[in-house]
């Protein structure tokens, strides 16, 4: 699988990007396999290693966030070198997180290390510490905990299409979205629906 030519991006499935480190955390939930013929970004070593040199820059440039330059500043990332446990420590946080999004998130236990440093104008802003695959957990959940703080956590939703569950942004005025394309996943909705209607009024009579 990891000669696979593989797309390692944020907006993977969606058009619109959430903002900030939000996005980090969008593109790890969308590393799933989704359709048909579609790749699972964390199945193998190799495609891991390359979605996140991608996702980290990417997080960099969305965040203007340095990725070294200071010993909270962690390491670029071509410094992180997965091995196959670290992958699997991706993919187990990929689930926490989207299990967190999904709206469980009673019991919820971690044990991460965040900074929080000041800006030149005095606002406080997360950073990551640590190394490695503990490095990548301080920059989701601490995208996490800031997007909770700044409200926009509930903007970030997943599909409503069971066959699909993309991680989508809803900049929809009333947040009102449930599908991370209307087009597709909203139209085979509708579809059915009527499908399902017509079925039930041909029943009764």
């Amino acid at each position: 699988m990891s000669d696979t030519p593989v797309t390692p991006t944020l907006a993977r499935y969606v058009a619109v990007t959430a903002p900030g480190g939000l996005a980090l955390v969008q593109g790890l939930l969308n590393t799933r396999a989704t359709g048909s013929g579609a790749v699972d970004l964390l199945g193998d070593r190799a495609t891991a290693q390359r979605w996140l040199m991608a996702g980290l820059a990417e997080w960099a440039a969305l965040t203007g966030s340095a990725l070294t330059g200071s010993p909270l500043a962690g390491p670029t990332p071509g410094q992180i070198t997965l091995s196959d446990k670290d992958v699997a420590a991706l993919r187990s946080l990929r689930e926490r997180v989207r299990r967190f999004v999904a709206g469980a998130r009673a019991g919820t236990h971690l044990e991460v290390s965040i900074a929080v440093v000041a800006e030149p104008d005095g606002m406080l802003r997360t950073q990551p510490t640590g190394t490695g695959i503990r490095w990548v957990e301080s920059a989701v959940w601490g995208a996490v905990l800031m997007a909770q703080t700044l409200d926009t956590l509930r903007r970030l939703k997943l599909c409503r299409n069971e066959g699909c569950g993309s991680a989508f942004y809803d900049r929809s005025k009333n947040n009102s979205g449930v599908w991370h394309d209307v087009h597709t996943c909203g139209n085979m909705a509708n579809l059915r629906a009527s499908r399902a209607r017509r079925s039930r009024g041909g029943s009764s009579t």
